[in-house]
């Protein structure tokens, strides 16, 4: 066998597979353009478990620009990966594309998020009878039941947290620290009617009770980001996020409210949190500060109390990485990935909690030029029966959406 460093990216993933028998990998999408998904707390396969929604652009290694547009479209897993494209959208950013995602409650609806002259909007495509409406505002997280969504301020985040907002459009309250005609929107995913529910003027004047080197200041610019409605609809979880004057950096404390953003109650008020899942609809796992120290650990949270149980000390907790449950597996198995390691491997695995038994799904090598806001994350997501794992990976040449067949696993 060659020596692993003399391969190419590519045959080092496959040498190392063979050689740790993980379980097998396909790209789904392919060149000379790239391709990648939304996030991965999204539905991104369909009822069916077939079709696969994911973005497709034609450059990378750079910011977008309010002139980049991309493309959306859905694979066919079982016919050849065939690509159909669904539109295009010039609301969209390299972590979360433009939010594109099957419409909970729904059979054969896709939504994503667009800008038409000055204001984003969101679409709503039927992709059986290719019906299509177009709302008055964008979305980031949808109920249960696709009937609302809340979103944060996307102006504001295209400069607060690069990334993950949209350009386009500027930031009407860029030198307002806290702002009380802006912060998180409902919106009805019927009518397009949207309602402010909590503004950031708002968020400021509850005090921080963490960590007092970590509490804002007057000073503090804020802002909101990572909604996720939880699994019944009753109430959604939000990251409040502000800076500190003469520090680097960002500092982060997460709510939960009920839809209506009403009954805010600061679930992790330590300053340190990053990566997150409602486990059901009074759980939440999180990569976060564990009291009293305040260490970094993958914790599950109960809503409006103060439990905190975690979960896979020394095994699983190596780390940040986007973590969600594995579905049909009664919340045993937890899907979760790396950033890249010293020899920049992203390593995506399960961990079996009862067990505490971890199991390697793949090893992803992302070139160095792949960092900052442009970096390619794996991100990697579930089917909705639990059998299947789809993630990003630029390993191979860029950018593509690659799928790994985990039913042996959890069977």
């Amino acid at each position: 066998m060659k020596s692993l460093a003399s391969l190419p990216l590519a045959g080092l993933a496959l040498a190392r597979a063979a050689e740790e028998k993980l379980p097998p990998c396909r790209a789904i999408t392919r060149g000379p353009k790239f391709h990648w998904r939304a996030y991965y707390d999204k539905l991104l396969f369909d009822p069916t478990n077939r079709l696969v929604v994911c973005n497709e652009v034609d450059f990378e290694g750079r910011s977008p620009t309010a002139d980049d547009v991309i493309r959306v479209g859905m694979v066919d897993t079982k016919d050849g990966n065939k690509w159909t494209e669904l539109g295009t959208s010039r609301a969209w950013n390299w972590q979360q594309g433009c939010m594109m995602q099957w419409v909970p409650g729904s059979k054969s609806e896709v939504a994503w998020n667009d800008r038409e002259g000055d204001h984003f909007v969101s679409h709503i495509l039927d992709v059986k009878s290719g019906k299509k409406r177009t709302l008055p505002n964008p979305f980031y997280a949808l109920s249960p039941d696709g009937r609302w969504g809340v979103a944060p301020d996307f102006r504001r985040l295209n400069d607060t947290r690069p990334g993950y907002g949209y350009t386009g459009i500027p930031d009407p309250n860029f030198n307002v620290l806290a702002p009380d005609n802006a912060g998180i929107w409902r919106m009805d995913m019927r009518t397009g009617k949207q309602k402010l529910i909590l503004s950031f003027a708002e968020i400021a004047k509850i005090p921080f009770t963490g960590q007092a080197e970590l509490a804002f200041t007057p000073e503090s610019k804020h802002w909101f980001n990572h909604l996720l409605v939880n699994t019944n609809g009753t109430r959604f979880f939000f990251l409040h996020r502000w800076t500190l004057p003469g520090k680097r950096g960002f500092f982060t404390r997460a709510f939960t409210a009920k839809p209506d953003g009403t009954d805010l109650y600061q679930l992790i008020p330590n300053g340190k949190v990053s990566h997150f899942v409602w486990r059901d609809a009074k759980h939440i796992t999180a990569y976060a500060g564990h009291p009293p120290t305040n260490d970094w650990k993958f914790c599950i949270f109960e809503d409006k109390t103060r439990n905190v149980e975690v979960i896979g000390e020394g095994v699983l907790n190596r780390g940040d990485g986007h973590i969600t449950h594995v579905p049909g597996t009664r919340n045993q198995w937890v899907l979760n990935d790396t950033y890249p390691d010293k020899q920049r491997w992203q390593n995506v695995h399960m961990f079996h909690i009862p067990t505490q038994r971890r199991v390697e799904l793949g090893h992803f090598l992302s070139p160095k030029e792949y960092s900052g806001e442009w970096r390619c994350d794996t991100h990697p997501c579930c089917s909705r029966d639990g059998k299947k794992v789809i993630l990003d990976s630029p390993h191979n040449g860029g950018r593509q959406v690659y799928m790994i067949d985990i039913a042996e696993i959890v069977d």
